[in-house]
């Protein structure tokens, strides 16, 4: 089902009913999503349970996590889910995985908070294990960090980015992908590079809704929208863009949220 070379995934942040979810899930596969993600967080729907529900109601669709927080699980027993459903949905999971960073969500769980560095420590323990008991499920590693992104390029498949580089060079996302490169080897051609996107217009402004990058960065208005993580502008000029992106980067996997569905589904008819 991918457009013209491009995946895109959106990330599904609600699970009211059944009746609700199913109907959700099948719009977006007809829309033309690729992939449909479950965040994991305390307080927000339970991937494992809604992802089967999902693949279910769905045909072609991949089922993703974006990401699960490896410090909430033991390596064997999220083999054991993630496997089941991957069987269950023929084949289409896409499984990824993050090292978790907020305090309070550990302590919620009344489990330790490790240290970043054993953060991403355990991450790589629960990437090669998964690797090597699940060969044929596609993981997905996200973040930004030099450790984080040496890790990813050696074990994942896809690479997560968020855009989110070092300020001082001139181009941060080159950068971050260049350092995967490097860190990835003869690995790299093989690897999909993905892009977090956090803010897309609401409407025929074609100003972005800057309400969720705001959270994740503190800078001005102005330098946000100078993200590559924000994209501005009519469905035709974003369709140019992630061309851009495509042709300039490597990037060809995209990740959305759940208030930019109208806006992308515009998009990927552009790219169609």
């Amino acid at each position: 089902m991918a457009t013209q070379g491009f995946r895109f995934a959106v990330g599904i942040h609600s699970a009211k009913s059944s009746a609700e979810l199913r109907d959700k899930a099948k719009r977006l596969e007809d829309i033309g999503f690729d992939v449909l993600h479950l965040p994991d967080h305390l307080g927000a729907p339970a991937p494992f349970p809604v992802l089967t529900a999902i693949g279910a109601a769905t045909s072609t669709v991949r089922l993703g996590t974006y990401v699960l927080n490896a410090g909430f699980y033991k390596p064997a027993l999220l083999a054991r889910d993630a496997g089941e459903l991957d069987k269950l949905s023929d084949g289409r999971l896409d499984l990824g995985l993050g090292a978790g960073y907020v305090r309070e969500e550990f302590e919620a769980a009344e489990l330790p908070y490790p240290t970043a560095r054993q953060r991403v420590d355990y991450l790589e323990h629960m990437t090669t294990y998964l690797k090597k008991h699940l060969p044929n499920v596609p993981i997905l590693i996200a973040g930004n960090g030099n450790r984080l992104l040496t890790i990813a390029a050696q074990h994942a498949d896809i690479i997560g980015l968020t855009g989110a580089g070092n300020a001082e060079v001139a181009d941060p996302l080159a950068e971050r992908i260049d350092f995967v490169r490097n860190a990835a080897g003869d690995r790299f051609d093989s690897l999909e590079l993905n892009l977090g996107i956090n803010a897309v217009p609401s409407d025929s402004s074609g100003k972005p809704d800057l309400r969720l990058a705001r959270r994740f960065v503190k800078l001005s208005d102005e330098e946000l929208l100078a993200l590559p993580t924000v994209l501005s502008g009519s469905p035709r000029d974003i369709a140019d863009t992630l061309s851009g992106y495509r042709d300039t980067y490597g990037l060809t996997s995209f990740t959305f949220q759940e208030n930019h569905v109208d806006t992308i589904a515009k998009v990927i008819a552009e790219l169609r």
